[in-house]
C-alpha cells in the first residue's frame, strides 16, 4: 500500500495543490518500508491525480481538497482521506495503518 502525503517542513500542508513537495510512503503489513520525498509537476488541473497514480499510490491524505479533486482521484484508483491532522507524514501512516487517525471536515482553501 502506498500513501501521497502534501507536505511543508517534513509535516502535512493544507495547501494540497500547491505543495512544493509529496511523502510517497510504502507500507507493507501494517508498517512503514520506505519513504521517498518527491518534487510534483507543475500544479494543473488533473495533473496531480495522472502523477500520483504513475508514482503508484493507493491513498492520499490531506488536510483538503475539492470535490473535483477527489472525484478525479477516484478515477485513478486512489482513495483520499481528507480533514488530517498537521502532523509529520509517518505519523499520519502510522495511525491510518494502525486505525486511530482522527480527522476533521474537509478543509478546501478553494
Amino acid at each position: 500500500m502506498k500513501f501521497a502525503i502534501p507536505i511543508a517542513d517534513g509535516k502535512l500542508t493544507a495547501h494540497f495543490g500547491h505543495c512544493k513537495e509529496f511523502a510517497i510512503i510504502e507500507a507493507e503489513n501494517g508498517e512503514i518500508k520506505s519513504k521517498t520525498i518527491l518534487e510534483p509537476p507543475p500544479h494543473e488541473p488533473g495533473v496531480l491525480p495522472k502523477w500520483l497514480h504513475e508514482m503508484g499510490a493507493d491513498i492520499v491524505i490531506a488536510g483538503g481538497m475539492g470535490q473535483r479533486a477527489v472525484s478525479l482521484f477516484g478515477e485513478n484508483g486512489i482513495a483520499v482521506v481528507t480533514g488530517a491532522p498537521v502532523l509529520p507524514a509517518e505519523e499520519l501512516v502510522q495511525q491510518y495503518l494502525s486505525k486511530t487517525l482522527v480527522t476533521g471536515g474537509n478543509v478546501c482553501d478553494h
